[in-house]
């Protein structure tokens, strides 16, 4: 076991750790998300009460699924500095925007109405309500997005060019719609 003293080994062994539980439940996430506002739109439009107990029942899930997310998240992109500082300094450029904007743009939607979306069942109107809703499944996959940006921008670097070991965008459109991404779309 002379390999667990190898601090690489140890910090790729974290890292992958924490990838498995963060790419397995974020995804639910997202998917019930969209799951949530389908069955909370349907308890407005039909009154039904087996589709009020289900919308309140899965949004429990929902933020579980969503602190355990948060929490394996966060951790993953510091890694990105500590563990890969050379890769995260040169491409930092784009790549450090992208994760920002997935934390600035959907993980701040999507936190900031996840109190209504779980506390204001009884104490907001009802319309109010599936508007946190729509908007708690908007800003996760809104996440989902710049996450698979970043990521195949990875495997496909474009709208740019290397400048004395530093990835320099030149166009962020063209290096969001790089050709993995495209493929994906």
């Amino acid at each position: 076991m002379d390999f667990l003293s190898d601090t690489v080994v140890l910090s790729r062994m974290q890292f992958a750790l924490t990838a498995i539980f963060h790419i397995l439940l974020p995804v639910l996430t997202t998917g019930m998300g969209i799951y949530l506002v389908i069955v909370e739109g349907l308890w407005l439009k039909t009154h039904n009460s087996d589709y009020y107990y289900h919308a309140h029942f899965w949004s429990k899930f929902y933020v579980l699924n969503f602190g355990i997310g948060v929490a394996t998240g966060i951790p993953m992109e510091f890694r990105f500095g500590t563990n890969w500082a050379p890769f995260a300094e040169a491409v930092g450029n784009f790549f450090g925007s992208v994760i920002g904007f997935e934390a600035a743009w959907a993980f701040m939607l999507e936190a900031a109405f996840l109190g209504i979306m779980l506390f204001g069942w009884e104490r907001v109107n009802p319309v109010v309500h599936y508007i946190a809703t729509i908007l708690v499944a908007v800003g996760a996959n809104l996440s989902t997005l710049w996450i698979v940006t970043a990521n195949s921008w990875m495997q496909t670097p474009s709208g740019g060019e290397i400048v004395d070991g530093k990835f320099i965008v030149h166009d962020y459109f063209q290096a969001m719609l790089n050709p993995f991404m495209v493929n994906i779309i």
